[in-house]
């Protein structure tokens, strides 16, 4: 079940977090060569590591900052040269800093657009080039957030971005679907993740231990775990997932539009303070 293997995959964000936590179970499903790309050169080259060191399988990272389509279009380059093809494309990465409609600033914005929406399309443009010059029937799996169905007013532009990348995801698929590149995103909701530790902490000024108590509020006690999520990503890679094409999947403890008594109310007026 959920096998790759003999496939050759690019997974985004492989420093940490959600990227890596895909990149090794590729690995470990049979994947034989992984490109995993971020920003942090040393942490991604030790996770590449790692991963190759625990599986055999052959891991190259590649420092790439998303919004920058050269490098973009390097990572695929090196994809290319090192394994002749690629069959899967991930875009795990992404960022989610805070700002509201009021105070979100153009340089956030463009960040925010940069790294959640402008690598991620650059990307499949030029995986797609490789998959359709040899006939590859491959998969694309982006990774969204619930957030893109409406989301929190203080991730205004997070949420702006996230759906935007649901759009690229089904038009992606549409425009593909006779070459035979099934293109789905899977919609994650709150995840135990480093990169939410840091969030929590910097942002919400949460203590180091937020995690327990956050955790008791949810109906499974719990948030997303990263391996499970990888596990739902191995599938949609994987041929056991047939013709699963223009899919945005909700991958969350919550069902949207359903409330206990009266609909969700943000939780004050907006200020210009």
């Amino acid at each position: 079940m959920n096998s790759i293997k003999g496939k050759f995959a690019l997974v985004t964000g492989g420093t940490q977090g959600l990227g890596a936590a895909i990149a090794k179970n590729f690995a470990e499903n049979g994947a034989e060569g992984i490109i995993t790309i971020g920003r942090k050169e040393e942490k991604g080259k030790e996770v590449a590591k790692k991963i190759h060191e625990e599986t055999g399988c052959k891991v190259i990272f590649v420092k790439t900052d998303l919004p920058n389509v050269q490098e973009c279009r390097n990572a695929v380059s090196v994809a290319k040269k090192n394994f002749g093809k690629l069959d899967v494309l991930v875009n795990a990465a992404g960022i989610t800093d805070r700002g509201n409609i009021v105070n979100t600033s153009e340089e956030l914005f463009d960040k925010m657009i940069g790294t959640n929406v402008k690598g991620p399309f650059f990307l499949i443009q030029e995986t797609v080039k490789i998959m359709i010059d040899q006939g590859i029937q491959g998969s694309i799996i982006n990774i969204g957030s619930v957030s893109a169905l409406t989301g929190q007013p203080f991730i205004s532009a997070y949420c702006t971005s996230k759906g935007a990348l649901a759009t690229l995801t089904r038009n992606t698929a549409f425009a593909l679907l006779n070459n035979k590149i099934r293109v789905n995103q899977l919609n994650i909701g709150w995840m135990a993740s480093d990169g939410e530790h840091e969030i929590q902490t910097k942002y919400h000024g949460a203590p180091e231990d937020w995690l327990k108590d956050a955790a008791k509020e949810q109906p499974f006690e719990r948030l997303l775990d990263p391996n499970e999520v990888a596990k739902a990503v191995t599938f949609l890679a994987s041929d056991d997932s047939g013709m699963m094409t223009g899919s945005v999947v909700n991958f969350d403890q919550s069902v949207w539009g359903g409330y206990p008594f009266s609909p969700p109310t943000p939780e004050g007026k907006i200020s210009l303070d």
